[in-house]
């Protein structure tokens, strides 16, 4: 399969994104870079460069794909070593920014880990997932076990949405959490173990390169939310494997970004979760699903937005 390249030029200190040109299958190198998707990151950013450098004792690239951020943090990343700012121009979204990021990687570059800004990394962290990545020729997607602010354990390798488990876990999630169709989704049960999954967290996941191609990356009709599961599906058709690694462990601050507008991050997850089962599921047979569950994530989006009920 051909690829498409998004070239970056150098404009001072600073990088923008080129038009398209299309190419040949190449072979990647061994190196390894780190695409951050930037979006008003404050002081999170700082800490993400701060804990990366002691996640490897590898010389890493980093780009920062930022998605017309104002606050300053990107251009104070950029000023680090090994560190590169890549303007958007405007708010693309996570995926469409994060491809853009990839595409402007040299070929020496195989593994990618694309991350949010809001991660502290632990020590040793990301030699670990290249480790476990070893041991998983057709793996194409690496997740870490993911804490949360108080220590518990982010469900961040779980199985694909099907529709039985996704109405039940709309309709029951936020008023029953121990429902067997969250339950089952999530993916909770037992200690976290290495193993293969339908989709990984898409807020950190190191990316061979070569697979990630293979699928032409995240689909960029996703502006946020569910372009991780959609990759991880698309993923799996083309023969490959996301693997849950939790011997790498990585802390998420979680919601810096999306803080900024709740509202309207709830409607774009609405949109997006939509959009992932109506892509799915098509056909007129299909049709009177879909508008039962439009209808039904229109009414959850008012109930969870209506006057004096928090968002966040």
């Amino acid at each position: 399969m051909g690829r498409v390249h998004l070239g970056a030029v150098r404009q001072g200190t600073m990088w923008r994104v080129t038009e398209p040109t299309s190419s040949e299958p190449e072979t990647y190198g061994d190196g390894v870079a780190v695409v951050v998707v930037t979006y008003f990151p404050g002081e999170t950013l700082d800490r993400f460069l701060d804990t990366l450098e002691k996640a490897t004792t590898r010389e890493v690239q980093v780009v920062l794909a930022d998605n017309e951020s104002t606050d300053g943090a990107p251009e104070r990343g950029a000023e680090r070593e090994h560190v590169r700012l890549l303007r958007m121009g405007e708010n693309l979204g996570y995926g469409a920014a994060a491809n853009r990021g990839v595409a402007s990687l040299g070929d020496d570059i195989g593994w990618v880990v694309v991350a949010n800004a809001d991660l502290e990394w632990e020590p040793g962290s990301l030699d670990t997932l290249l480790e476990v990545a070893g041991r998983w020729p057709r793996g194409a997607a690496f997740g870490p076990l993911i804490r949360e602010l108080d220590g518990s354990v982010y469900p961040s390798a779980r199985l694909l949405p099907s529709l039985g488990r996704g109405i039940g876990h709309a309709v029951f999630g936020k008023i029953w959490s121990a429902n067997p169709w969250t339950r089952a989704y999530r993916q909770e049960n037992g200690e976290p173990s290495e193993r293969t999954a339908g989709w990984l967290s898409g807020s950190c996941q190191l990316l061979r390169r070569e697979a990630f191609d293979s699928v032409d990356g995240f689909d960029p009709r996703y502006f946020m939310y569910f372009e991780d599961v959609d990759l991880g599906d698309r993923l799996g058709r083309a023969g490959w494997q996301n693997v849950y690694a939790p011997s790498a462990t990585v802390m998420h601050l979680g919601g810096h970004a999306t803080s900024r507008a709740p509202s309207r991050m709830l409607a774009v997850h609405h949109e997006s979760a939509y959009r992932y089962l109506a892509d799915r599921h098509k056909g007129p047979a299909w049709k009177p699903v879909l508008a039962a569950i439009r209808a039904g994530l229109a009414l959850r989006l008012k109930l969870e937005t209506r006057p004096g009920r928090a968002t966040n």
